[in-house]
């Protein structure tokens, strides 16, 4: 029998953001490879209910930031499904200290950035070779990557500049590897959230219910993790073929500007 399921890699897919695209993926008939900081018997309510949706799912606990955890976390994939269709290069962090740009320290840059930049950048580097691979010797194989950036990587938070700076280098990571993999024909996209509800968001829940009433967003409501994951499984789908590159919103108009 021809092999038609996807095979995803969601980075950081056991909750929050990550979670709410892997459902979705797994509604579109992925299977799913993912990887979190937690050991696998603190995420195995999440894997169940991916499972309980017909989905294959393998779990690492894998560092993105940890070359070695990388590749250990490619070869699982390799050897478990001999194939992969889709990158999403969701995981992140956020500062573990709000602090100024005038006080924040090299430890908390270098520790976002790591993680939210150059592990994504390198996992595509690996990722993308493994594609081409596969493209070669098959011409009907589908894939594309998908970086989850935010909308802080053009909108200025001076309290956690680190995180700012990290989806800024993201975006421009996505035009490189767009315009790298173009030849191969393999997409690259960016989907830039906006303030999704999340954990990561829990501690300025109230902040942001008053700014949402106030109208931060043309859409008065938080975004959810499925309205991320909705983007992300329409470029999955391919649903837009020839927009290689382009930066997919998802901040119910919070970035329009108005008057």
């Amino acid at each position: 029998m021809p092999i038609t399921r996807k095979v995803a890699m969601v980075t950081g897919g056991t909750r929050g953001i990550g979670f709410g695209i892997a459902q979705q993926l797994a509604r579109e008939g992925c299977d799913l490879a993912i990887c979190g900081m937690r050991d696998e018997a603190a995420v195995a309510d999440a894997l169940g209910q991916l499972r309980r949706l017909w989905a294959d799912v393998l779990y690492c606990q894998a560092d993105v930031g940890d070359p070695a955890q990388r590749g250990a976390f490619l070869e699982r994939v390799r050897q478990h499904f001999g194939r992969l269709n889709v990158l999403v290069n969701n995981a992140g962090v956020a500062p573990l200290v709000r602090a100024d740009i005038l006080e924040a320290t090299e430890e908390s840059f270098e520790r976002v950035l790591r993680t939210n930049l150059q592990g994504p950048y390198f996992l595509t580097q690996a990722v993308a070779r493994w594609m081409i691979e596969q493209k070669q010797q098959n011409p009907k194989y589908e894939c594309c990557i998908v970086n989850i950036s935010s909308i802080s990587a053009t909108v200025a938070s001076p309290s956690r500049g680190e995180y700012c700076v990290s989806k800024a280098g993201l975006s421009m990571a996505t035009q490189l590897w767009a315009a790298r993999l173009g030849e191969y024909g393999i997409p690259v996209y960016e989907v830039r959230p906006g303030v999704i509800k999340t954990d990561m968001t829990a501690a300025v829940t109230e902040k942001y219910d008053k700014l949402i009433a106030q109208g931060l967003c043309i859409q008065a409501r938080w975004g959810l993790p499925e309205d991320v994951g909705r983007a992300v499984a329409m470029l999955v789908r391919g649903d837009l073929p020839y927009s290689t590159g382009q930066v997919i919103m998802v901040d119910g108009g919070l970035t329009l500007q108005r008057l």
